[in-house]
């Protein structure tokens, strides 16, 4: 197993001046901020990440992306004997498996299906969906222009979508109505027609 150097506490990030600052291995520090926070990389454990896992900046932020640093140097955690670190390291697996599905599999080699990744059941769902009219945004009734029992919704047609599931969009932006039941009970990626909506303007 390489030796990486310990390198002092970040006084700045991405993300904003770090409240706590903790390092986790050497090159590595876990800090948090007053907005965010997440994994903080030397130079030197950035070159160091494998490929299929590494991002542009030495910032892996702690919603989804520290995942990335647990496969990467997982060996390096267990060592550690943290009694903690089997439940970070399952969730790490999960995290990247549902959110960055690319990167996992370029790394651990196994496929997935999008019944194992969140990412990859919307982006199933939205490459089902092109040529719909997608749900961009709704509103309760609220709103002025809303009945009771209703959701107001805005659209445009999908014409595809991002690596990690966000849809594309283009055409003339659609006005309906929904029932709000109905609009509830919407699946991940919802169309004008799976919600059953009338098109009001």
């Amino acid at each position: 197993m390489p030796t990486f150097a310990s390198t002092p506490a970040p006084v700045h990030t991405l993300w904003d001046a770090p409240q706590t600052a903790e390092q986790r291995l050497p090159g590595i520090w876990s800090v948090s901020t007053a907005s965010h926070g997440g994994f903080v990389l030397s130079d030197e454990r950035q070159a160091a990440m494998p490929e299929a896992l590494r991002l542009d900046s030495i910032y892996y932020e702690e919603d989804v992306d520290w995942s990335l640093i647990v496969l990467a140097f997982e060996a390096e955690f267990a060592a550690l004997r943290d009694p903690l670190f089997d439940l970070e390291r399952d969730l790490a697996h999960q995290t990247a498996r549902h959110w960055r599905p690319k990167h996992y599999t370029g790394f651990t080699g196994q496929v997935l299906e999008p019944s194992d990744s969140h990412v990859l059941r919307k982006i199933a769902l939205l490459e089902a969906a092109i040529g719909e009219i997608g749900v961009q945004a709704a509103w309760g009734d609220w709103a002025d222009w809303v009945p009771t029992g209703k959701v107001g919704v805005v659209g445009q047609r999908i014409t595809g979508c991002d690596h990690l599931g966000f849809a594309k969009y283009d055409g003339p932006k659609l006005k309906g109505l929904v029932d709000a039941n109905r609009y509830e009970a919407r699946d991940t990626v919802s169309t004008f027609k799976s919600v059953g909506v009338e098109v009001i303007a």
